[in-house]
């Protein structure tokens, strides 16, 4: 597993070092999110993948696929 050795901080989390920020990384094959106040959390995904969920909300080629109540 590629693990990020750099982190960036979300412009969106505002200025100043506290703790209630979003932050990101990249690997050369996966796209890391973390919770700054929660850092051995991550949520990855391949690049790939994600490359392909922007392309289809770009489109708006997304369906819903829950079932009918």
């Amino acid at each position: 597993m590629d693990v990020p050795s750099t982190w960036q901080k979300s412009s969106f989390s505002g200025s100043g070092d506290g703790n209630a920020c979003l932050e990101l990384a990249s690997t050369p094959t996966n796209l890391h999110l973390r919770e700054s106040d929660t850092p051995a959390t991550t949520l990855t995904a391949p690049l790939n993948s994600l490359a392909h969920l922007l392309a289809g909300i770009r489109v708006n080629a997304l369906t819903d696929r829950r079932p009918a109540p």
